[in-house]
């Protein structure tokens, strides 16, 4: 059917694509898959459409290697029964029948005839398909499936809105008895060629499409697969089978470090959220030359990212502390090692992002390996730090402790850009990031009236981060034999924690001011960065009582988390990005505050706020952020309309909230484990922690038990050398 049909679903107009309100192709809801580099986001039937947001289509080291897959039974759209992801984010399943259909003048098959059944996984570089056809009917059923394709290659800033002004030439397609291959080449003269092979059945490939005779008797059954290779350069990937590869993806997914992370509690749906963030992580920890490195999110932020890498460690170092190992060997290898102020890159400097597209090769845009973020370096310091009280791997830290150094030493040197004990950013170039810290919308850091603050700017979470990062790895200073810089650092710490007192914290407020401007200027704003100073412990009992009352004020609090923004700011907007919206990493992380104390009332609103959004979203699945209106009785939270899920920070906040309401502490030195003042919401009664390995040698199962009043915590199972301390 003709793309401008009046009575096709999508039609083309001046090259923008619509559709019709009355179509099934209205429903904008997705598929994500994701292995490694490769990504795709299918629309509900299994296909690629130039629809919504224009996000959907195969993905491979951030270009997009089809843009358009679109089955036909018949010449007809199937009508969809149902699709899911697998539990375990390996397989898209797709259930599809056939409208009601003429296959010839005189003979009809009438609906619900025809089932089709699509398994679609990914590999890398590859997406899989097998597709299964049974005839439920009494008749001969003689007609066609087609597959239509086309890929746009285009880079994925490109998808995301970015204007080129030059592209590269597509080159002529190349169609066989059952293959076509689609390529580009683009202006950094790489080749990028989409393969599609049938397999299994006969086929005929044409321009734009592949076509396979279907002819079953009754109760007869076909199966044929469709397999789609992303290749550059001229190198052919070899041809996988689908079994074979199916095998090999499970065995890879039983192999990973959070394979053993094995919570259970008395709520299932809380169960439901814990394994769908469980599958998530799993899903977008990918392996590389390194280790293990959580990507950031689909589809956006696909990539190894430093900030989003290092928060999402921390939120599973009680569990899975290889993935920290992973992310702090590939940062430490990717260090900033000279000036380059196109990249906003200084010796000893934390990555920000790094991508792999032509237009980053091309530096059409900065972010080829990019440095731009004020806090990656401390927050690198500090997840060393922890890794190091989690594991107590002396080895792994020597290995590093060179690029410690440098990081410390960037924080002294570079980051302190005015000699003031304060670390500061201001962008070396037009084309970086105006505001590089994690709230990177140009607009988040401002005055108490709402004009924009003047750079360098001072956060006040970095602060906070410089603070715990020197303190704690002072700590292993002193291990690993260097007693005079430990001292110096612990030295250093303190006169940050009491400078730092004196200049950001607001009586008026109840909480730390959001940053001092470039001529050391307050902006007395009430924001979620203040929350997340509590947990690094520069902050004293007075300010974090104060800080926790007014980030539970409803002003801040909506109900499903606390606000990046108050509502009472004057760019307050619960619809933008980062000044009102509600972050669920953001929310763990101030939560995580809460870790040690006594008083848990933030941790358990914040851990019972998110587990209810999770009822709410597709999968149980919380996205990257949700719109910031205030929680309403029988409605459900306003989503954002562009925020990336899965996304690893926000996968990882339930075990890091969960962390801090058990007050569950690791010291794998001293094979250590301390339980302080554990609470549980009235939601959740019982919580099994299994398999929490201490040391290679100590492996607990500990259960915690909610009363009236207290909590209970039961060592179920006990396997070698471990001290557990209550304090209750």
């Amino acid at each position: 059917m003709p793309r401008n049909d009046p009575k096709a679903d999508v039609i083309e107009f001046e090259n923008q694509f619509y559709i019709r309100a009355e179509s099934s192709l209205a429903d904008a809801r997705t598929l994500v898959l994701l292995h490694n580099d490769t990504f795709a986001i299918f629309d509900r039937y299994g296909d690629f459409q130039p629809v919504g947001l224009g996000q959907q289509g195969l993905f491979h080291q951030e270009t997009r290697y089809l843009s358009r897959l679109e089955l036909l039974i018949g010449g007809h759209k199937p009508l969809l029964l149902s699709s899911v992801t697998g539990q375990d984010n390996v397989m898209v399943a797709v259930d599809l029948t056939n409208p009601d259909m003429d296959l010839t003048p005189e003979i009809s098959l009438p609906r619900g005839t025809l089932h089709l059944s699509r398994n679609k996984f990914l590999g890398d570089g590859i997406c899989l398909e097998q597709i299964t056809i049974n005839n439920f009917g009494h008749h001969l059923v003689d007609t066609d499936l087609s597959v239509a394709f086309g890929a746009d290659f285009r880079d994925i800033f490109e998808v995301r809105g970015q204007k080129r002004p030059h592209r590269g030439r597509y080159l002529t397609e190349e169609a066989e008895r059952n293959m076509v291959v689609l390529a580009y080449e683009g202006l950094d003269h790489v080749v990028r060629r989409t393969r599609i092979h049938c397999s299994e059945t006969s086929a005929t490939g044409t321009s734009g499409g592949i076509t396979v005779p279907v002819r079953l008797r009754p109760e007869q059954e076909m199966i044929f697969t469709l397999n789609v290779y992303c290749e550059c350069n001229g190198t052919r990937r070899e041809a996988v089978f689908f079994d074979d590869a199916l095998l090999r993806i499970h065995s890879e997914k039983n192999a990973s470090c959070l394979a053993d992370v094995d919570i259970y509690t008395s709520n299932e749906q809380f169960n439901d959220w814990l394994n769908r963030s469980r599958a998530d992580l799993s899903m977008m920890v990918s392996r590389t030359h390194f280790g293990p490195y959580p990507y950031a999110g689909v589809p956006w932020f696909s990539t190894p990212f430093g900030r989003d890498g290092i928060i999402t460690a921390m939120e599973l170092l009680w569990l899975a502390p290889e993935v920290a190992k992973g992310v702090l060997s590939y940062l430490a290898a990717t260090q900033a090692t000279h000036l380059d102020r196109e990249r906003d890159a200084e010796p000893g400097k934390i990555l920000h992002e790094t991508r792999k597209g032509e237009m980053a090769k091309l530096r059409e845009v900065p972010f080829g390996q990019y440095y731009g973020s004020v806090d990656s370096t401390p927050l690198f310091v500090l997840l060393a730090a922890a890794y190091y009280e989690r594991t107590a791997d002396a080895e792994f830290l020597r290995r590093i402790w060179p690029n410690i150094q440098a990081a410390l030493e960037w924080i002294d040197n570079y980051g302190d850009l005015d000699g003031d004990g304060f670390v500061e950013y201001a962008r070396q170039n037009d084309a970086g990031l105006l505001q590089q810290g994690w709230k990177d919308s140009q607009d988040s850091v401002f005055y108490s009236d709402g004009t924009l603050a003047n750079g360098p700017i001072a956060l006040c979470e970095v602060q906070a981060y410089v603070y715990a990062a020197k303190n704690q790895i002072a700590t292993v200073a002193e291990h690993l034999g260097h007693p005079d810089l430990a001292a110096s650092l612990t030295l250093q710490a303190e006169e940050l924690r009491r400078k730092f007192s004196a200049e950001f914290w607001s009586d008026e407020l109840g909480m730390f001011v959001l940053a001092l401007d470039g001529k050391k200027r307050p902006c007395r704003v009430r924001s979620s960065n203040a929350g997340q100073c509590v947990f690094s412990g520069i902050a004293s009992s007075s300010q974090i009582i104060r800080t926790h009352e007014s980030l539970l004020s409803p002003g801040m609090f909506s109900g499903w988390g606390i606000r990046t923004l108050a509502t009472e700011e004057k760019r307050y907007n619960p619809m933008s990005y980062h000044n009102g919206s509600v972050w669920p990493h953001d929310n763990a992380l101030i939560a995580f505050g809460a870790k040690h104390l006594q008083q848990k009332d933030v941790a358990l609103r914040v851990l019972s706020g998110l587990m209810d959004l999770s009822l709410f979203v597709d999968l149980h699945r919380l996205p990257e952020l949700i719109c910031g209106f205030s929680r309403r009785p029988g409605i459900g939270p306003t989503l954002y309309p562009v925020a990336c899920a899965p996304q690893a920070w926000s996968a990882g906040a339930v075990f890091m909230a969960l962390q801090a309401c058990l007050g569950l502490s690791i010291s794998a030195k001293d094979s250590r484990l301390r339980v302080y003042h554990s609470a549980l919401p009235p939601a959740l009664e019982r919580v099994e922690v299994r398999n929490l390995r201490i040391r290679d040698s100590v492996v607990i199962d500990i259960a915690f038990e909610r009363y009236a009043s207290t909590v209970g915590v039961n060592v179920l199972r006990r396997s070698g050398e471990v001290d557990i301390q209550d304090f209750k």
